[in-house]
């Protein structure tokens, strides 16, 4: 007997992408593994053969949300200014990911996968702080790189919750702050 509902072609990656749109929907208390394999027309086990729980899920969703934020923040070289653009619109963008790759109690933060990610991402944002020409960043790149990071963060934070007006292009806002503070 065959069964349709068990044969998927990348299950892994229907699962993750319908949590990350669920998550940024309504939050990640509103996902379960049950919902996301009825959706996916698989049976209620067959995300567990991938993920294992929801930890294991929310686990797997944020260490893709840090490689596609190393992605981006890549793309974005060589400049300062470019990768805090890059960062803020991949905020922006991908709100269920960076829900879930900043909230540790979702998450198995020991997870090597994980690790390697959020470091990548973290390599690639101190890249681009290292290209301002501010001789305090030179003395000091370890906080000239916590500054950049909470500045981009903080702001994508405050759009993404609505603190601050969201009419407007967050991107160009987030440039006049970021020129602002960093004279990029």
């Amino acid at each position: 007997m065959v069964r349709d509902t068990y044969h998927h072609g990348d299950l892994k990656a229907v699962i993750l992408d319908r949590a990350a749109a669920l998550v940024a929907e309504r939050g990640a208390d509103g996902v379960s593994l049950r919902e996301l394999a009825r959706a996916a027309g698989v049976s209620h086990a067959a995300p567990a053969h991938h993920f294992v729980d929801r930890r294991g899920l929310f686990t797997a969703l944020a260490a893709q949300g840090w490689r596609m934020l190393a992605a981006a923040l890549a793309a974005a070289r060589p400049e300062f200014g470019d990768a805090a653009l890059a960062y803020v619109s991949f905020a922006v963008q991908n709100p269920g990911h960076y829900a879930v790759m900043f909230d540790r109690s979702l998450v198995d933060p020991g997870n090597a996968e994980l690790v390697a990610a959020r470091e990548a991402a973290g390599a690639e944002l101190a890249a681009g702080v290292g290209t301002l020409d501010d001789r305090r960043a030179a003395e000091d790149p370890e906080a000239a790189g916590l500054a950049a990071w909470a500045l981009v963060h903080g702001f994508a934070m405050l759009w993404l919750n609505g603190a601050i007006d969201t009419d407007g292009d967050p991107v160009a806002t987030a440039q006049r702050v970021a020129r602002m503070l960093f004279g990029t």
